[in-house]
């Protein structure tokens, strides 16, 4: 597999996929068309999405098409050069990869090692399931199990912030409870500016922000370029 898993699009007040544009050019190198899947896109048409991410990709001359466009899903991802999910809401987006009955189809096209490159909801669904999404359900997708290219868990956008007098649960918290009734699964934590590469049988944190492994109850630091491929074991 050839998999580029961003935590998010921007980070410290960047513009769009610019802090992530030379990984990017990295994981395309010799591809000339990429399918892009809109579909976490809910405040954002998907025409309107499609040519965000086609303003942001222009300098690597890449042609950018979507999905939504296709009357025929599965052909066109059977076509696709690279596949290219965007963020937004998690499960708005595992709803529609169910409704259009295309999970298997991008699955299968991923392992024949065709590149794909998710950020945020994108790269949520590459785990074996959304249960550690930050998002709101504002849709019932027909189960929580995504792709699971790899088999582990998944939060982009990590932080820990608390607020003074807010009472609620923090992101910690939220992935404790996770891993109380799931002890052994382990949850791979993106910063904002993080993101994890995968090729063949290694998996790589990338970016200065490093990251978090969550399992069995602890919470452990990342560095950048540590090697996590022990984890796909």
């Amino acid at each position: 597999m050839q998999l580029l898993l961003l935590s998010s699009s921007r980070a410290n007040g960047s513009d769009y996929l610019v802090p992530y544009m030379p990984l990017i050019e990295q994981t395309l190198k010799g591809i000339t068309e990429l399918l892009f899947i809109p579909y976490a896109g809910v405040s954002i048409s998907y025409d309107a999405y499609l040519a965000k991410v086609q303003q942001a990709l222009q300098p690597l001359a890449i042609k950018v098409s979507s999905l939504h466009q296709s009357t025929k899903p599965k052909l066109a991802l059977q076509n696709a050069q690279a596949i290219c999910v965007g963020g937004g809401n998690t499960f708005h987006l595992l709803y529609k990869l169910y409704q259009l009955d295309i999970l298997d189809s991008i699955k299968q096209r991923v392992t024949e090692s065709i590149p794909y490159i998710g950020w945020s909801a994108g790269s949520n669904i590459v785990g074996a399931t959304i249960q550690t999404t930050n998002d709101m359900p504002i849709v019932q997708p027909a189960s929580f199990n995504a792709l699971g290219l790899l088999p582990l868990q998944l939060n982009p956008h990590y932080s820990n912030v608390t607020l003074a007098d807010f009472h609620g649960e923090t992101r910690d918290m939220r992935l404790a409870e996770f891993m109380q009734l799931q002890p052994t699964t382990p949850i791979i934590a993106l910063p904002e500016g993080s993101a994890l590469k995968c090729t063949a049988d290694n998996l790589t944190l990338l970016g200065d922000a490093g990251g978090f492994l969550f399992q069995g109850g602890k919470k452990t630091p990342l560095i950048a370029q540590a090697d996590l491929s022990a984890l796909l074991r």
